[in-house]
């Protein structure tokens, strides 16, 4: 793996009006990414339809890749460990955020994956050798109260759902990390062997378990609109984004995706939010909006 090639540091980048629209449509979508795992679950196992929606995103991006004969296989010869371990574990992230949702309503996931701000604060710190100031802190404590707040139901300690999002989130968060530290390479291909990747670890985790099934005819309609809204165009203005911002407008502005994911559970799933999961999503953002202003002084 290459230990050269690092993401650029961003210090007060500028945000026109296109940044913002990146931004914006960024949000929206994310907001969707736990509704969509909901959706997914009356047509397909969940898991294994992370893998195909993730599989279909690979063939989309690979064929742009082809199309423009921007793929460079040396990338990954360059770069396999790399490839290797942040396909694992998106793919672990991924595949328990699908499964999850079978356990949790999609409001509640979206806010206690908010726990993901907090631990990569902590990773810059004790990984990237970042700077963490008390107020930093103070957030990072005050986030993780509001995700065990939502997790602590009444009666059962921590609901199996909670635990794999916690789980997932700091997958995910590693993956960050990861991309942070070594994934400044051409876009096009970062991203193809990204999915590359994400989809064969995909495929790994059910195998193994024997749970491979082939989707039934309804469920393919949901499954390309999901890899390529959720995976393919929300991704790609992910990775864009933090690659054009600092990692506290970015966080700043995400901090708002499970708010409109609550709306969302709301609007197509007549999910209701409890109080306990309203108090502990208020305490979540507070305490990631306390992180992200934290870091913005700096």
């Amino acid at each position: 793996m290459s230990t050269q090639q690092t993401l650029p540091r961003t210090t007060n980048p500028a945000t026109p009006s296109g940044t913002i629209l990146l931004m914006a449509a960024l949000l929206f979508l994310d907001s969707f990414h736990f509704v969509f795992a909901r959706l997914l679950l009356p047509l397909i196992s969940p898991r294994v339809s992370a893998m195909y929606v993730m599989g279909i995103a690979t063939i989309i991006v690979g064929g742009y890749g082809l199309i423009t004969r921007q793929l460079n296989w040396r990338v990954l010869q360059t770069n396999w460990l790399f490839f290797v371990l942040i396909g694992f574990f998106i793919g672990g992230s991924t595949n328990l955020t699908f499964i999850a949702v079978s356990y949790v309503d999609p409001g509640a996931a979206a806010l206690i994956a908010q726990l993901s701000t907090p631990l990569s604060v902590a990773l810059g710190v004790f990984w990237l050798k970042e700077h963490f100031t008390r107020g930093q802190l103070t957030g990072a404590l005050l986030a993780t109260l509001g995700a065990c707040i939502i997790a602590l139901q009444p009666g059962d300690l921590f609901r199996i759902g909670s635990l794999m999002i916690m789980t997932a989130t700091t997958m995910y968060s590693l993956h960050t990390a990861l991309v942070k530290r070594n994934g400044d390479l051409d876009f096009v291909n970062f991203f193809f062997f990204r999915l590359l990747f994400t989809t064969a670890w995909l495929f790994i985790f059910p195998a193994v378990m024997g749970r491979l099934e082939w989707p039934r005819a309804n469920a393919w309609p949901m499954l390309l609109l999901v890899g390529v809204v959720d995976i393919v165009t929300s991704r790609w203005l992910y990775y864009i984004a933090l690659r054009r911002l600092n990692l506290s407008v970015h966080a700043v502005v995400m901090t708002f995706a499970p708010v409109i994911a609550v709306v969302w559970s709301l609007l197509f799933l007549h999910v209701v939010p409890t109080g306990q999961q309203v108090i502990g999503g208020v305490v979540v953002v507070l305490g990631v909006l306390l992180v992200a202003m934290m870091r913005r002084k700096r």
